[in-house]
């Protein structure tokens, strides 16, 4: 029987990759010069820190960073830019990156499929959704249909078997 499995894997090592461009640009930059500012990927908890002297210098680095994203081809909706605080004489901003399928949001795409009567069935196993069903055009309009969905994270659909 066909099936195939949505789910929300983050690339570290992109993130990775566009943080270190990032910071490569902040040393060329010329409104950077003397001014200590970085932006710091920790793998374990999916977050990029942005420390600056000032909150507009944060502002310029929320841009560099989005920039280099994209290059690298990480959705926008996988970020999640915070608050901007402000630590004695520097200012943070996090960003923190969203990985796995949460139940709600599972709960979420499990309507939608159910709600447009394609003859599938669709289950949770933990942060994975897997689809399955008699014919592969039902799990191609399936795609198609979540695609279309406006789901606020990323999605990836793997081992489509027949």
């Amino acid at each position: 029987m066909p099936s195939f499995d949505i789910v929300s894997k983050l690339k570290k090592d992109e993130v990775l990759n566009a943080v270190d461009n990032a910071n490569r640009e902040l040393q060329t930059r010329y409104d950077f010069r003397g001014v200590e500012a970085s932006f710091n990927f920790d793998k374990a908890s999916n977050e990029v820190k942005l420390e600056a002297s000032e909150e507009f210098q944060i502002q310029q680095m929320d841009d560099i960073l989005r920039q280099k994203l994209i290059k690298r081809n990480i959705e926008a909706t996988a970020a999640e830019f915070k608050e901007i605080t402000r630590s004695g004489k520097k200012s943070i901003q996090v960003v923190s990156f969203k990985e796995g399928i949460d139940k709600e949001l599972a709960k979420k795409i499990i309507k939608i499929i159910k709600d447009s009567k394609i003859k599938v069935d669709a289950k949770i196993n933990d942060d994975i959704i897997r689809v399955t069903g008699k014919k592969r055009d039902d799990l191609q309009a399936v795609i198609a249909l979540v695609r279309s969905s406006k789901i606020e994270q990323p999605l990836q659909y793997e081992n489509f078997r027949d």
